[in-house]
């Protein structure tokens, strides 16, 4: 299977399609006062340091109300729990995954790719991405919660990589909009499992070396890759 044949529709839309911050759900949904910016990017930087320091199990949210220095009420009013606070904590790091245009559909996919893997070497990134995952599998609500959060949230870069490969003639386009939804989720499982996988788990290095090998094998299959 050649997955660069079919990277390409800019109306992807399956079940992942949306983009940036349109799909990012409240976390309480309650009402209230206004939120406070400021206040929930230290709420949500002590919930990554806490993590690091004490791990899941250990972490409560008064110790995040302590180390943000807002009353735990604070919290509550923006976070029904433990769960969601800490799945939007790894979210806001994700949102900060960019894609500059570098001139060519090879190029915007090493540069991602390689953004990625410097992310995840961050100890609170390692650390808190690792704990909601794991947390997920005995917990349906949250693996939900961590699909809508982040992973449908992340799927606006396989997107934008798509149109742009498109306008310069490097893809075609797939005129089957649920075809090309299913390609994109496709895309996004490939490119984020196999960077988690390698990071993560092997705990080997993601360097320009085996980014641009596994950049060839993403855009020209196992034969062209060998070549």
């Amino acid at each position: 299977m050649r997955i660069s044949c079919s990277l390409g529709n800019s109306g992807d839309s399956g079940r992942g399609s949306g983009s940036g911050d349109a799909g990012r759900p409240q976390p309480s949904g309650r009402t209230g006062r206004p939120r406070n910016a400021a206040a929930d990017a230290a709420i949500l930087a002590a919930t990554r340091d806490a993590l690091v320091e004490l791990g899941w199990s250990k972490l409560t949210m008064g110790d995040v109300s302590a180390r943000a220095g807002v009353a735990k009420t604070t919290l509550y009013r923006r976070w029904a729990g433990k769960n969601e606070l800490v799945v939007d904590a790894v979210a806001e790091l994700f949102d900060a995954l960019e894609l500059p245009d570098r001139g060519s559909l090879e190029a915007d996919i090493e540069y991602v790719v390689l953004q990625f893997a410097a992310l995840l070497h961050r100890p609170e990134a390692k650390t808190a991405l690792m704990a909601v995952v794991a947390e997920s599998t005995r917990d349906p609500a949250l693996r939900d919660r961590i699909r809508s959060a982040i992973v449908e949230r992340q799927k606006h870069l396989v997107v934008l990589g798509r149109e742009r490969a498109q306008a310069r003639g490097e893809l075609p386009r797939e005129e089957d909009e649920s075809l090309a939804g299913h390609t994109t989720d496709l895309i996004f499982d490939v490119i984020a499992g196999t960077v988690v996988h390698r990071a993560l788990v092997s705990a080997e290095p993601v360097d320009e070396l085996w980014v641009a090998t596994f950049t060839a094998l993403l855009m020209h299959g196992l034969k062209g890759a060998a070549r």
